[in-house]
Formats: structure tokens, C-alpha cells, sequence
């Protein structure tokens, strides 16, 4: 009988892609997924140490790991980030914790659990492995509509707040051929978005080829059959260049939403934080990326409370987010995080009362742009790519924009994973509501539906 696996992700979309990544390992390695940690032999813990209380979660989830009434209980595995934080010490700390993979050894994890049985296994491997090479077509892709690659492993920027350079090790770039392969291996299977992974994606320059920049992979990408759209996390203002600005204008696959992270409106915050542009740099790149791109979506993270941040540079960040009237943002109150150039350097002052009152003020004024810039759309008509069916309402389907704003429209199954024309009739700060055009000619497309999950194993861990 197989043995089982159950993984439960924390964080960021370059942890769901390892999760898929190590999915695909375990299954080759005669593994078949469970449907929650109750059936499973193994019990990977993939976590992420960049928001607040990481290890915190992940002691909750190992004190929920299931233990019969004769002690039995799965393997554990701890991986991702707060594993190459902590490394051993969670051996000590976890009674439950049988192993420890760093984010550069996931290939390593299945050998780890076989020499358990040994007398002196291998349980902890937290080294930084140059290879950012997976065995093609190995990832179980969890979304049968898109697909993500990794592009880029680590980062050498050293942002002061930032906890990736320390976890993810230092920048390294996979070949240009061995992603389009990868991409074109996606397309193949159905996936018509390509998500582009890295920790500054566009610093991409491929290492086997001199010519190939980020805004030539965008071109290569771009030209492989079966995609239709191509999106790409997280870019930093300072590697948008005039290429790159180029490329997303001239083609059409390339999605018209960059999500830019500005981190702060004042430029002596930007500064303490080691974000090496701005306030002025970032206003003069929204203002290229709009002369090119007139109906482009910009989106963004913000930290409120950073070390020592004044009144007065807060109130900069306040009036950046009513210049630029970002199409949605990621906010967040200024926590510190292990090892990072700020917890060593700058003490963490700004009461908690004040950054829970800035972060208020600062959502509330991007809710109302939102708000606002949604309500203009009433009445247009946008393409969607359906991805997905309503967790609220079983006869509703859900898609994005090319600007990655959600759409809301009655409509079957059938339609999923189709680009569809949608016109908009309601709108709200979050999301817009509409109804289809030209239905009848959409359902009665056969040739190109996509049966959305049909014949598709679940994918461990996968939470609907």
C-alpha cells in the first residue's frame, strides 16, 4: 500500500510553487497525496517567515499534527523559510519535527525521509545549493487554468525590513531555455496564464544566454502556443527599464497590471529601508509606465510604522497613494523580522496604537480609490480569463481582468479557462459584477472548452 503525503503551505506564491514542486518529487518517489493530515504517512509544514507570528503558526499546526492513542503519529517535516531560519533549534523546539529542509535542499526531501529507518539519518539540510534547477515537468500543479515559474531563486538587494536574502540565499537565475521549456510543458497541459516567479523578477538576465534580459524572456515566453496570458511577481521599481516598459506595451499576452512595491512614500523612509530609489524616482516611473500604457494597473505593498517614521513622512505615503491611485495595494504595519539589517540597526519605535492607526487611515483612502476606480468600469465591456468557481455561490464563476481586477458572472462550468467578454453592472471596492456577452456563441464553443478539474487528482493540501 503507499504511503501518503499531506503538505500545508504558508506564504507567498513561491511557496505554493515549491509546494507543487515537492508534490511532484513525492509522487515520483511512489508517494500519493492525502486528503488531510489524518491519512498521511508524511506531514510536510512548508512555511514562510516574512509576515508576523511565523513560527508561532507553525507551532500551532505541529501541536494539531494527529497522534493515535498508541503515540503513532506521521512524519513531520518542517520546509521553507522559517526552516532555513531556525534549522535546528526546531529539532529541539518541535517535538514533533522529524526533519528540517532549507529552500535550497527541497530536492533532497524524499532521500531524507527513506533514511529515517537508518541508524544516523540526515535530518536537518539547510545548506545553500547553487542548483535552482527542478527536474522538468515534476511540479502538480495545483491550478488547472494557470501556472507558475520560477524564474529567479534569492536576492542579493538586502532591503532593510526584508528577511529573503536570509532565507532564499543569494540571487540565481535559471537558463532562459529551461524555463520556456517549462512554460511550453504548462501550455501543454492546459495552462493558459503563465505566473513569471522570482524575488525581483525583472532583475532577470539569463545565464545562458548573453542577450536575453527580462524583457527578452517576456518575447520567448510570449511566442510559446497555448499561452494567453503572462503575468509576473514581484518586479522592484529600479529594474523597470525602458526595455521592459518596451516589451509589456508591445505584447498583447503580457498582462496590463505591474505590481510595483513602493514600501513608503517618503524618501528618508525609503532610505532607512535600503530601497535605493525615490520618492521622486518612483512618481517619474509612474508616469513613463502610463505615457506607454495609458490603461495599465498599478498595484503595490506598503509598510506603515517603519523605524522611526514621523507624522510628516507618513503623511508622504498618503499623499504618494492619492497620486499614483493604486488599482489595489497589500498594506502592512512594520513588524521585525529575524536577522534582517533593521532588527540589528534600527530600534523598532513607532507604538503600536500609532502604526494601528496609520495603517486605518492608509487602507481606508485606498478602499475609496478603489472604490472610486471601480465604479467607472459600470457598463464597459473587459475581457476575463475564468479561473475559478464562486466559494459563495455555486452557479457563479469568477476571472480576472488583464488588470487582475476580479469579476464576478452567472455563468456554467464549461466556460472555465476561457477568455470571455464580460460586461461590467456592478461594482464594489473589492470586486465587479457582470454579466456575459455573447453566451450563447461562448457555450457553444466545444472545441475550446476547458473542463476545469475533470479527471484531476486533488492536490495535497489544496484548500477550496
Amino acid at each position: 500500500m503507499a504511503r501518503k503525503y499531506f503538505i500545508d503551505t504558508f506564504g507567498c506564491q513561491m511557496n505554493v510553487h515549491d509546494s507543487e514542486r515537492l508534490s511532484g518529487l513525492l509522487d515520483q518517489a511512489g508517494y500519493e497525496p492525502a486528503a488531510d493530515a489524518d491519512d498521511a504517512d508524511l506531514v510536510v509544514i512548508n512555511t514562510c517567515s516574512v509576515r508576523e507570528r511565523a513560527e508561532e503558526r507553525l507551532y500551532t499546526e505541529l501541536g494539531m499534527v494527529p497522534v493515535d492513542g498508541s503515540g503513532k503519529r506521521p512524519i513531520v517535516a518542517v520546509t521553507g523559510c522559517v526552516a532555513q531560519q531556525e534549522g535546528r533549534a526546531l529539532l529541539e523546539r518541535g517535538r514533533r519535527v522529524d526533519l528540517v529542509v532549507g529552500t535550497q535542499a527541497l530536492t533532497r526531501l524524499p532521500a531524507m525521509v527513506d533514511q529515517l529507518a537508518r541508524d544516523r539519518p540526515e535530518r536537518v539540510d539547510i545548506n545553500p545549493y547553487d542548483n535552482v534547477s527542478f527536474p522538468l515537468g515534476v511540479a502538480r500543479r495545483s491550478d488547472p487554468v494557470k501556472a507558475s515559474v520560477t524564474i529567479i531563486e534569492g536576492c542579493n538587494d538586502f532591503c532593510a525590513f526584508c528577511v529573503v536574502p536570509f532565507t532564499r540565499g543569494h540571487e540565481r537565475m535559471r537558463p532562459a531555455a529551461e524555463i520556456v521549456e517549462e512554460v511550453r510543458l504548462a501550455a501543454a497541459e492546459g495552462h493558459r496564464e503563465i505566473h513569471l516567479l522570482g524575488q525581483i523578477v525583472n532583475h532577470y538576465v539569463a545565464p545562458d544566454r548573453a542577450d536575453c534580459d527580462f524583457a527578452q524572456l517576456l518575447e520567448l515566453v510570449h511566442d510559446v502556443p497555448g499561452v494567453e496570458r503572462i503575468r509576473f511577481a514581484s518586479p522592484h521599481p529600479r529594474h523597470v527599464t525602458d526595455r521592459m516598459i518596451a516589451a509589456m506595451r508591445a505584447l498583447p499576452k503580457v498582462c496590463r497590471h505591474l505590481h510595483l512595491p513602493v514600501q513608503s512614500g517618503s524618501t528618508t523612509v525609503l532610505t532607512r529601508m535600503r530601497r535605493r530609489h525615490t520618492r521622486e524616482d518612483y512618481l517619474n516611473l509612474v508616469d513613463r509606465l502610463r505615457a506607454a500604457m495609458p490603461n495599465i494597473a498599478l498595484s503595490t505593498d506598503m509598510i506603515v510604522g517603519f523605524p522611526g517614521e514621523t507624522p510628516d513622512e507618513f503623511e508622504d505615503t498618503i499623499s504618494l497613494t492619492r497620486t499614483v491611485r493604486y488599482d489595489s495595494m497589500f498594506s502592512f504595519k512594520y513588524s521585525e523580522r529575524p536577522n534582517t539589517l533593521a532588527s540589528k540597526q534600527q530600534a523598532d519605535d513607532v507604538p503600536p496604537t500609532e502604526k494601528t492607526k496609520r495603517i486605518v487611515a492608509l487602507q481606508e483612502l485606498q478602499k475609496g480609490i478603489q472604490d472610486e476606480l471601480h465604479r467607472r468600469r459600470v457598463g464597459s465591456v473587459v475581457e476575463v480569463l475564468v479561473d475559478s468557481t464562486s466559494r459563495k455561490r455555486a452557479w457563479e464563476l469568477a476571472g480576472r481582468t488583464s488588470g487582475n481586477t476580479v469579476v464576478n458572472f452567472n455563468a456554467p462550468r464549461e466556460l472555465l479557462g476561457q477568455l470571455m467578454r464580460v460586461r461590467i453592472s456592478q461594482s464594489g471596492p473589492f470586486s465587479l459584477r457582470g454579466e456575459l456577452v455573447d453566451t450563447a456563441t461562448a457555450i457553444g464553443d466545444q472545441a475550446a472548452t476547458f473542463q476545469f478539474g475533470r479527471d484531476r487528482p486533488p492536490v495535497a493540501g489544496e484548500r477550496n
